[in-house]
């Protein structure tokens, strides 16, 4: 069965997530089969016929006008970054002659540079899509003290966080609220998969994860986008303990996908020493507590 096409599958995950009593339509139609507003009822507030919006929904009219992508954006209630993701899906369309692979991503001279200006800090340079193209060796010690320090400089070993954050029990462990992190990693996902349709390699790393974490597959199938440009998270590190850190990613002009990632924890002094012990090689399996073990 061929798909719909991502217009219509994003429309419907948003349609679904948007009950009746946060619009204008609440306590309209009290008895309901299904979650979420109804097509003809985002077409009312829309202002467009339920004729075309179902056809929007089905896939037999991929491209709308923005005029009409904006007016269901509002009836949707759709922040700016769902709006963005939802103009950019409209517009996708396949290359005439196949999807191309994708050049493999090479930090810049510019963002190493950046990069080595953090000596106090875990900092990590992510690319596309989330694949470590550098780190220091704070950010190393953080975010996967089980791999050698020298992985993102070997293409076939460079890590992908989200392959670790989903596939990795150490990683798994590494975020006590990890549902939180998985979330803002797949919504980040799904707003450049909207970006980048012909990304051979996001669309692999994509149906790899989905096939392999069910938890992946209904995050994806909920639509949700967003951008992981700030904020806090929560760790259990085997060596600094629990602690919260802030971040903030910060791009390059001419590489705005290539983010550098700096961290700042609570309590800063204990966790930076602690961090300091990790070894470039790595921790060895005798330095990874029992709740750290793959099983």
């Amino acid at each position: 069965m061929n798909s719909p096409g991502p217009l219509a599958e994003y429309l419907r995950a948003k349609r679904a997530d948007l009950l009746p009593d946060r619009t204008q339509l609440a306590g309209y139609g009290a008895r309901r089969r299904v979650r979420g507003l109804r097509r003809e009822e985002v077409a009312q507030l829309a202002g467009v016929s339920i004729g075309y919006y179902t056809r929007l929904e089905q896939g037999h009219s991929r491209h709308a006008s923005d005029e009409v992508l904006l007016a269901i954006a509002i009836a949707l209630q759709l922040t700016v970054t769902e709006t963005e993701h939802l103009l950019d899906v409209s517009q996708a369309r396949m290359p005439l002659r196949g999807p191309a692979a994708p050049p493999i991503e090479v930090a810049s001279p510019t963002a190493l540079k950046m990069l080595g200006f953090v000596t106090d800090r875990p900092a990590v340079l992510l690319g596309r899509r989330d694949d470590v193209l550098a780190w220091n060796r704070l950010g190393h010690a953080l975010i996967a003290p089980y791999l050698p320090f020298t992985a993102p400089g070997i293409t076939s070993e460079r890590p992908s966080l989200p392959r670790m954050l989903f596939l990795d029990a150490p990683t798994r462990a590494l975020y006590p609220n990890w549902m939180k992190e998985a979330g803002q990693v797949v919504a980040y996902h799904r707003m450049v998969s909207g970006k980048h349709p012909d990304d051979t390699a996001l669309i692999a790393l994509v149906g790899e994860l989905v096939m392999k974490d069910p938890a992946f597959a209904t995050l994806w199938s909920e639509g949700r986008v967003g951008e992981c440009i700030s904020g806090s998270k929560q760790f259990h590190h085997p060596l600094a303990g629990d602690f919260t850190a802030t971040y903030d990613l910060w791009a390059q002009a001419s590489y705005p996908e290539h983010r550098l990632e700096i961290y700042d924890p609570e309590e800063p002094d204990r966790v930076i020493a602690a961090l300091r012990r990790v070894p470039e090689a790595g921790l060895g399996a005798h330095d990874v507590p029992e709740a750290h073990t793959v099983s």
